[in-house]
C-alpha cells in the first residue's frame, strides 16, 4: 500500500517533468502557437509575414544544429536555401517532373551536393572553415547569374505552384498551414536529434574535437552528417519559398542573404532550437514593423540588434531561461 502511495504521489511530478521536456512541452506550445495565430492575423498581408517568419525558422533551426551545436560556422547557406528552389523549378518547367516529386528530389540532390562538398571542406576549422563555405556561397550565386539558359540569369525564372496530389497549393492561409505545419516537424526531428546519442556528439564535437575523439567520436562523420542535414533543411525551405512565391532570383544565394540566416540563429540563441524559431520570426517581423520610420528604418534595425546583444549576450532563449531558471528556481 506504501508503494502504491508513493507510486500515485510521484506520477503528477513525472508527468510535469514529461511535459517539461523541449520535446515535449516546447513542441506542443509552439503547435498551439501556431493554431491560435490565424485569430490575430486580420489579412493576406499578416498571413504572408507568418508564412515567411515559418520558412526561415526551417532554415535557422538546421543552421542552428550546425554553428550552435556542432560548432561548424556556415556562411553559405543561402546557396543550399536557393539551390532547393531552383532545383525543384528546373525539374518542374525544364523536364515536366510533377512537383510533388521535384522539390523532395530537388531536396534530396542538394543534400547529396553537400555531402561531396562537405567531406573535404569540414576537415577546415574555425575562420578558414567560415572562409570556404563564403566562397561556396559566392560560387552557387555567380554559376545562377551566368547559366541563364537554365535559370533565367539575374532576372531569375518563373516557378510553377505547388501541387500535391492534383491539388493546387494556393492562397496565403493555405500557404500558412502547410509552413507552420513543415516548421513543427522540423523541429519535432531537431528535438529528437538533439536529445540521440548523435546530439551528445555534436555537443561534444562542439566542446572539444580533441576530447571527442579520445572518447571514440568520430568527429569527421557527425560534422558531416550535420552538414548534409542543415543542407536539406534549408533546400526544403527554399523550395518551399520558391512554389509559394511563384519566382525565384539569384539574390536568394547571396552572401547577405547567408548573413541574415547566421544573425537570426545568433540572435535566438545558439544551441536552442526555439531560439532560432524566435530569433527568425523577430527579424523577420521587426523590418515589417520598422518601415513606417523611413529613412531611420536600418538605424533603429541596428541599435536593436546591439541592445540584443548587450543585454542577452546568449541570445534571446537562452538568456531568459537562465533568468527564469534562477528567479524560480
Amino acid at each position: 500500500m506504501a508503494h502504491a502511495t508513493v507510486t500515485v504521489s510521484e506520477s503528477p511530478a513525472a508527468a510535469r517533468h514529461w511535459v517539461a521536456r523541449p520535446r515535449v512541452g516546447g513542441t506542443l506550445l509552439l503547435a498551439a502557437i501556431v493554431a491560435l495565430a490565424p485569430l490575430v492575423l486580420r489579412n493576406n498581408y499578416a498571413y504572408d509575414v507568418a508564412t515567411q517568419v515559418a520558412l526561415n525558422a526551417i532554415v535557422c533551426v538546421g543552421l542552428n544544429l550546425l554553428i550552435g551545436y556542432a560548432g561548424q560556422i556556415s556562411l553559405g547557406h543561402a546557396g543550399f536555401f536557393a539551390l532547393g528552389g531552383y532545383g525543384s523549378a528546373i525539374l518542374a518547367t525544364r523536364y515536366g517532373v510533377p512537383v510533388w516529386v521535384s522539390l523532395p528530389l530537388a531536396c534530396a540532390l542538394v543534400g547529396l551536393l553537400a555531402f561531396v562538398i562537405g567531406r573535404p571542406t569540414l576537415r577546415l576549422k574555425g575562420h578558414t572553415l567560415a572562409m570556404a563555405t563564403l566562397g561556396l556561397g559566392i560560387i552557387i550565386s555567380i554559376v545562377l547569374s551566368t547559366e541563364d539558359r537554365w535559370t533565367g540569369g539575374p532576372d531569375g525564372m518563373a516557378v510553377p505552384p505547388l501541387v500535391l496530389f492534383g491539388w493546387i497549393v494556393k492562397g496565403e492561409r493555405t500557404w500558412y498551414w502547410l509552413a507552420g505545419g513543415a516548421l513543427l516537424l522540423a523541429v519535432w526531428l531537431a528535438l529528437n536529434l538533439i536529445e540521440s546519442p548523435t546530439g551528445r556528439a555534436l555537443r561534444a564535437l562542439h566542446g572539444s574535437e580533441v576530447a571527442s575523439e579520445t572518447l571514440g567520436i568520430r568527429s569527421a562523420r557527425y560534422k558531416l552528417q550535420v552538414f548534409v542535414l542543415s543542407a536539406v533543411f534549408a533546400a526544403l525551405a527554399g523550395a518551399l519559398t520558391a512554389h509559394y512565391a511563384g519566382f525565384i532570383t539569384p539574390a536568394k544565394a547571396s552572401f547577405m542573404h547567408s548573413v541574415e540566416l547566421v544573425i537570426m540563429v545568433v540572435f535566438g540563441g545558439m544551441a536552442s532550437i526555439f531560439g532560432a524559431v524566435v530569433g527568425a520570426a523577430v527579424l523577420t517581423v521587426l523590418p515589417q514593423l520598422l518601415t513606417v520610420l523611413q529613412d531611420y528604418e536600418m538605424m533603429v534595425f541596428g541599435a536593436v540588434l546591439v541592445g540584443t546583444m548587450v543585454f542577452f549576450p546568449q541570445g534571446i532563449v537562452p538568456t531568459l531561461a537562465r533568468w527564469w531558471a534562477r528567479r524560480f528556481a
